[in-house]
């Protein structure tokens, strides 16, 4: 039988975050070693807070590399500039993130262009090859699936898989759990299903977790986050996403 796996992610890793993401990190420790988190890094969120290969910033990354943490891309604006013509995509760029679904409506050039840039950024920074990429919001269209297929990204995900595009092999199936923090009623859902999910996944060899910078403004969910975390390092390791391509 397998050893079941915890992977646990940090996103929108990035200037405007710094606070909140140390805070998470922090608050994360006594569950899961930075050695065992996914950083997941935007280049420069919604246009305001670039980040260059020799800014202070770049060099927090560089250090949490060499701590171990896994750097994974994340977009680069982390903004849905796109128009969307058919009736999945409007209501996912609608209802499943708040203008933040970038690389959905991307055309193949772009899709191709964002994704080089950002994992050139990252490997000069962190002087490692990168460790993937996740899309904002979890939310690819095809145009972006290719690219990462012709880039030869090791390892992506999406809310209900990770797999990877270089081989095409998927490495792991099940929901991804995170939390909600922009209204009240998206809060108190996504608190329940964070109360219910693990014992209903409780067979699964590995279970996701991610966390955002948000979740720090709302003490519920950073409770949350603690109780998720406690009750599931009692049957499973922490892991890095690596381990899924060593299998």
């Amino acid at each position: 039988m397998k050893e079941k796996r915890l992977l646990f992610s940090i996103h929108d890793v990035g200037p405007a975050f710094e606070g909140q993401v140390d805070r998470l990190v922090d608050h994360v420790a006594p569950y899961v070693r930075l050695d065992r988190t996914a950083m997941l890094v935007v280049p420069n969120h919604w246009g305001d807070h670039p980040i260059s290969a020799r800014s202070p910033f770049a060099g927090r990354v560089r250090r949490w590399a060499e701590s171990g943490a896994e750097i994974f891309l994340h977009g680069w604006f982390h903004r849905d500039g796109a128009s969307h013509g058919g009736l999945g995509a409007r209501f996912k760029a609608q209802h499943m993130t708040a203008g933040e679904g970038e690389f959905l409506g991307l055309d193949l050039a772009t899709a191709r262009q964002r994704l080089a840039d950002g994992r050139a950024l990252i490997e000069e920074i962190t002087g490692q090859p990168i460790a993937g990429f996740v899309a904002p919001a979890w939310l690819y269209g095809e145009p972006a699936l290719t690219a990462l297929e012709e880039l030869g990204f090791p390892i992506a995900e999406d809310h209900m898989k990770i797999w990877s595009p270089m081989t095409g092999q998927t490495l792991a199936r099940g929901p991804v759990m995170t939390w909600a923090s922009r209204s009240k009623l998206r809060m108190a859902s996504s608190l329940a299903v964070a109360y219910l999910l693990p014992p209903l996944l409780h067979r699964s060899e590995n279970f996701r977790v991610a966390v955002h910078p948000g979740d720090t403004t709302q003490p519920a969910i950073m409770l949350s986050i603690n109780d998720v975390l406690q009750r599931a390092v009692l049957t499973r390791r922490p892991s890095r996403y690596g381990h899924l391509l060593d299998d």
